[in-house]
């Protein structure tokens, strides 16, 4: 699924999530991780995606990870589907954000 950026993703971000769950045909009862890129970035994307993900761990205790390009400094192959392995093996800590913004 993609999506043109737009300032005015934020007020749509639960309608995208929905909608992609239900094109995957999973509920969010079904996830157990998920993972965030905490920047860089603007100040309000990074909060608003940052702000959702916190929620689902608070109401459906899944955990999230969030990372940044600038973690897997010296890998070669840093793609989207690498991302859970890369966390893992770069050891970015579940729950926690530190995030990144612009200037």
């Amino acid at each position: 699924m993609s999506l043109e950026n737009s300032k005015n993703n934020y007020e749509k971000l639960a309608l995208l999530i929905n909608e992609f769950l239900t094109m995957k045909n999973l509920k969010i009862t079904e996830l157990n991780q998920i993972y965030v890129n905490r920047g860089p970035g603007s100040f309000a994307g990074i909060r608003n995606s940052i702000s959702t993900v916190k929620a689902f761990h608070l109401v459906n205790n899944i955990d999230y990870y969030c990372f940044s390009f600038n973690d897997f400094d010296g890998e070669n192959d840093v793609k989207y589907e690498n991302i859970p392995k890369l966390c893992e093996k770069f050891k970015v800590k579940k729950n926690l954000i530190n995030p990144i913004y612009l200037s």
